[in-house]
């Protein structure tokens, strides 16, 4: 299927500049983007259905995290723009996904906020070091915290209970072990700012 998909891309009537940008990777990237809007109806609609809806949607969006990554890698089409707009995709969906909850009363407000500010001072920390012409790598705490976030918002985006088990109670207590990954990661990334970077 994945090859399927790959030589159609290839074939598209398409200049070779914009292939950098509407290759397979980034369409996948890009769906993934595109799932963000439909997490409004979280809010015009809380109920069970849209809730456990939402949550698959949100599922398979951030399962698209790890295929084009595996694609980019796979058939070597890694591009700038690929590597600009998977983070991006990534922060945008999970911290969208909190953000909606926070009318609804599934997340307190003050948790988000700690999520977007760390995402925010990493990125900052980031860019600061690339125009230096160091490259900060992602580490792995951070992607520890990204898949507690990702489990914990899946949970709460069901709510509800399902088999017997409150979706909610779990979430909220996976979504307490990120904020502690942020914060700690947060301080890593510093660290080795501060080695890499101010040190030097």
């Amino acid at each position: 299927m994945i090859d399927f998909l790959k030589n159609y891309f290839d074939r598209l009537p398409i200049s070779q500049e914009n292939k950098e940008i509407f290759n397979l990777p980034n369409c996948i990237t890009m769906v993934r983007i595109a799932v963000m809007p439909l997490l409004f109806l979280l809010i015009l609609s809380p109920g069970r259905f849209f809730s456990l809806v939402i949550a698959l949607l949100f599922i398979v969006a951030s399962i698209t995290d790890l295929l084009d990554g595996y694609v980019a890698r796979r058939y070597n089409i890694v591009t700038k723009m690929g590597k600009l707009l998977d983070p991006i995709a990534d922060k945008l969906l999970i911290n969208a996904a909190m953000i909606m909850m926070i009318p609804i009363g599934r997340v307190p407000a003050w948790v988000v906020v700690v999520f977007v500010v760390r995402d925010i001072f990493v990125d900052g920390l980031r860019s600061i070091a690339s125009s230096e012409g160091l490259i900060i790598q992602a580490r792995a705490l951070g992607k520890q915290k990204t898949l507690c976030q990702v489990i914990a918002v899946s949970a709460l985006l069901i709510h509800y209970p399902i088999f017997g088990i409150d979706a909610h109670v779990v979430g909220m207590a996976i979504l307490y072990i990120a904020l502690i990954l942020t914060v700690w990661s947060g301080t890593d990334y510093y660290k080795q700012f501060h080695r890499d970077v101010i040190k030097k």
